[in-house]
């Protein structure tokens, strides 16, 4: 079977990334499940460590909580129900901060354990907290340790896997650059484990859609992620202008050698500059209330000519909104075009869709505003 067609670059150096938001993950941090030891830390602590020392910045997002759970408590398999994946989380919360104190101390740096959900993100009050916090640990030289909130976040309101929760986190502090330590080297055009001639893929765009089609799903029973949740990952911290690294974390001195533009792993790279902080928050918005579907004419004009949407190139709602909610906007096949913040509520929509501002009134009984999203409020996809 052939490869699907994949645009690939040249492997050029890294820009100089001088935030970094590096991700570790379950299979790689307790040797396939033997629990958290500072062993297995010591080497990348060294190297974030001497990263901050050259006057870099650098945030750190842990798996492991559930895996150390799992490993004081001696269970071999992975429960699925949420309650008791949030207990074990809570038991390896201890271990997992323990930990990365001790090595990160011995380099003179102090760790903060940094607890994030779902809900903290999406709401934007909370979201500029979250950054503000982070903001002021970086420029204290404390390495903030994130970890997705297990023990209280509902279904609901959970990250699902702690590539997605980096990729968050990238946008929030306008990183320069993700690196995902996995224990794959990279991503391939066919899964390694079944197609011992599976060819690495070492540069490409992060929005490439062949990309999908390539990531296999997690192997290792212990984690939730795969190559499916790093590509989305990488997905969205492009919309930040931030490239991703995916990269066996067991390669000798892996951290120093990426940050030196070496040829490792698989690099994906943005296919645009960043947008606003705004934007950047609408975009990286995990709860969309509902969908508004576009004529082409409207896609054209949001994807062209960046106007604001109008209610009269709407064809379509689903779902219930309230004014002033994050709606995902859609063309007529179902692909999402952008986000935004809508200034009428679902019925207002379904009465208005297809109408030109001028009739609103006679309508709805007032005119709120002539755009159904303000460009201001609308993030491209």
């Amino acid at each position: 079977m052939e490869s699907p067609e994949l645009t690939l670059f040249n492997r050029q150096r890294l820009p100089t990334a001088r935030r970094w938001v590096v991700k570790i993950g379950s299979a790689m941090l307790t040797a396939g499940g033997s629990g958290i030891t500072r062993a297995h830390l010591t080497p990348w602590v060294e190297q974030m460590a001497a990263h901050i020392a050259s006057g870099g910045e650098l945030v750190l997002v842990s798996s492991g909580a559930v895996a150390e759970g799992m490993a004081r408590l001696g269970l071999r398999q992975r429960p699925e129900s949420l309650h008791a994946l949030q207990a074990l989380a809570a038991i390896g919360q201890m271990g997992l901060i323990r930990a990365y104190e001790a090595c990160f101390i011995k380099h003179g740096l102090h760790a903060a354990q940094v607890l994030l959900s779902r809900d903290d993100l999406t709401n934007r009050e909370r979201y500029l907290n979250a950054r503000s916090t982070l903001r002021t640990l970086i420029d204290w030289r404390v390495v903030p340790v994130i970890n997705e909130n297990d023990t209280v976040a509902t279904e609901e309101l959970r990250f699902g896997d702690n590539d997605t929760l980096s990729a968050m986190v990238a946008n929030l502090i306008s990183a320069d650059l993700l690196i995902l330590l996995t224990d794959q080297h990279g991503l391939y055009d066919h899964d390694p484990r079944s197609h011992p001639d599976a060819r690495l893929i070492e540069q490409a765009r992060a929005d490439d859609p062949s990309l999908g089609e390539m990531a296999g799903e997690s192997g290792s029973g212990l984690g939730r992620g795969g190559m499916v949740t790093k590509i989305r990952a990488a997905q969205l911290a492009a919309r930040s202008g931030t490239a991703t690294v995916i990269a066996w974390g067991g390669e000798p001195q892996v951290l120093e050698r990426i940050g030196r533009g070496e040829n490792l792993g698989t690099l994906l790279t943005p296919s645009q500059g960043p947008q606003t902080a705004r934007k950047r928050w609408i975009a990286g918005h995990l709860g969309a209330k509902g969908r508004i579907i576009l004529d082409p004419g409207a896609v054209r004009g949001l994807r062209e000519q960046g106007r604001s949407l109008l209610a009269v190139g709407v064809v379509g709602v689903e779902g219930r909104f309230a004014r002033g909610d994050l709606v995902s906007c859609r063309d007529q096949q179902g692909r999402e075009v952008a986000r935004g913040l809508i200034n009428y509520d679902s019925e207002e929509t379904e009465r208005i869709k297809g109408m030109a501002s001028r009739h609103f009134e006679e309508i709805l009984g007032y005119l709120d505003a002539p755009e159904l999203i303000h460009r201001d409020n609308l993030a491209l996809l």
